[in-house]
């Protein structure tokens, strides 16, 4: 999610980085303005879908057997949840927090917790940053001034190594350096 949701890489950000005696968290940013835009005109469409079949669903909930109904309501249900799921993009935060050698992973939606993860730490050098790029770049083997543009960039991960050898992905970014200034920020506290 690193792609998109973005956490911040020094400790000067007050708002995205909380730090108590022995803890340190850090938050992501939320998504940029444009996106709302996005969000706007989709519930839109999705309210003009909704007055669009609210009629012929009605009647075929008052016409039709219960099978009917129920695809019916389920419509509805769906039809009426899709804003709810489109502005939970727009809610979503990512927390690292850190307490001496104890690293968790906290996903929530809408401030709720969905889903948790605590990792013990082995000893300084825990992260690591690496670059993953999914295909071959053809573009940079044929190394032409041309072809610089197309050029496969990839991303860069952010590696966990647990005290039980695990390998744990922490956060993804365009920006190597962004990722080392995360894993020195991670590692000093």
């Amino acid at each position: 999610m690193g792609l998109m949701y973005v956490f911040p890489v020094g400790e000067d950000e007050e708002d995205f980085v909380l730090k108590k005696e022995n803890e340190l968290t850090l938050k992501t940013y939320g998504l940029p303005y444009i996106f709302w835009f996005y969000a706007l005109c989709s519930v839109t469409v999705v309210f003009f879908m909704f007055l669009a079949i609210k009629e012929p669903v009605l009647k075929l909930i008052a016409l039709g057997d219960e099978t009917d109904a129920t695809l019916g309501y389920g419509l509805l249900t769906f039809i009426g949840l899709l804003p709810v799921l489109i502005l939970s993009f727009f809610f979503y935060e990512k927390r690292i927090v850190k307490n001496k050698n104890q690293l968790s992973l906290i996903h929530k939606v809408y401030g709720i917790t969905i889903f948790s993860e605590k990792f013990l730490l082995e000893g300084s050098d825990d992260f690591s940053v690496e670059s993953f790029i999914s295909s071959p770049n053809v573009a940079r083997m044929n190394s032409k001034e041309d072809n610089v543009g197309f050029q496969n960039k990839g991303y860069f991960i952010l590696w966990l190594k647990s005290k039980d050898g695990k390998k744990i992905q922490i956060d993804r970014h365009s920006r190597k350096v962004d990722l080392e200034k995360l894993k020195s920020l991670l590692e000093r506290h």
